[in-house]
């Protein structure tokens, strides 16, 4: 890779060409993507891939006047200080607040960088350069806010927020907070019935790794067969799958760790208060993301742990 002060002033404006159509097309991308859930922000993104393909123009033409007609290959990648924007086709669910920052972050890098590099170049055409290029990205980032007010006016905006919360609630929080509940409760029965049964903590640490990872993929093949969330809307399965087994893993692992303590009573005492936090943990997602009421929530939560943690001891020490 190469510095941008140990570039020509004719590199310099091909690699100014080059990024002005790669952000161009990835504006296009976004637009795509966001086209059936978030269409007007969709037009968004049509707008601004149409006003960086106008400055890419500009450039062509100032370009061609200068230096003639070939146009050399020279990439973000290949100079430093340039981050790479990731792929959208990496991206299986893409929402719509990634997709905005991603697009103002792109506009203050791309400024930043021109300013910061026209501030150490010493020849005055390529800081000049710099600093239009540098004026350039800040306009792009002020057309995308006007881009905004004109096509996201009268609720749109907050409509467009609201599909977004309801989108991440389905595809990231129930499918996580199925796991974290399946994996805390439904171990509890045999990390504690282990452990009253023998009085060994280190047999209730086996049987509670081998209940949470059991559980964990368990349920985490179980999800993702389940729906392939093409009608249901909830997202793609493989990512819906591991949320769910990891979240799986961690509720039972939770209360199985505390058995890493030598003292059997020591050990049962710390597992106890782990399992109250994790079912409180519970209460307080059902409320913020499911429209729970948080009392009834943290009792029907609560009361069905206590059932379980009964069985388990109970059953543990007949």
């Amino acid at each position: 890779m190469r510095d941008l002060s140990t570039l020509t002033e004719r590199e310099v404006l091909a690699l100014a060409i080059g990024a002005e159509e790669e952000d161009g097309r990835i504006y296009a991308d976004f637009a795509e993507r966001l086209r059936e859930t978030y269409p007007d922000s969709a037009k968004i993104f049509l707008d601004m891939s149409a006003e960086e393909n106008e400055h890419r123009r500009s450039l062509i033409d100032l370009y061609a006047e200068k230096f003639g007609q070939h146009i050399p290959l020279i990439r973000r990648q290949d100079v430093r200080g340039f981050s790479r924007p990731r792929p959208l086709w990496h991206l299986p669910t893409l929402g719509i607040e990634v997709v905005r920052s991603t697009a103002r972050q792109m506009e203050v890098e791309s400024s930043r960088f021109y300013r910061a590099a026209a501030s150490r170049s010493t020849d005055t055409a390529i800081r000049k350069l710099l600093g239009d290029l540098a004026a350039v990205e800040e306009g792009h980032e002020r057309t995308a806010e006007d881009m905004e007010e004109k096509h996201l006016s009268g609720g749109k905006r907050e409509a467009e927020d609201d599909h977004a919360q309801r989108r991440f609630v389905l595809q990231i929080v129930q499918p996580g907070l199925v796991g974290l509940m399946d994996g805390s409760v439904s171990t509890l029965a045999p990390v504690f019935a282990a452990a009253f049964a023998t009085h060994q903590s280190h047999n209730a640490l086996l049987v509670g790794l081998a209940a949470s990872i059991g559980a964990g993929i368990s349920m985490g093949f179980a999800e993702a067969l389940s729906d392939d969330g093409k009608i249901s809307g909830r997202g793609a399965p493989v990512i819906r799958g591991l949320i769910t087994g990891a979240m799986t893993t961690l509720g039972g692992i939770g209360h199985t760790l505390p058995y890493l303590i030598g003292d059997f009573w020591m050990a049962t005492w710390v597992a106890s208060v782990v399992v109250l936090l994790e079912l409180a943990a519970i209460s307080w997602i059902r409320w913020r993301y499911m429209d729970s009421n948080l009392l009834t929530a943290s009792i029907q939560v609560m009361f069905g742990g206590a059932l379980v943690l009964a069985c388990g001891i109970l059953i543990g020490s007949s």
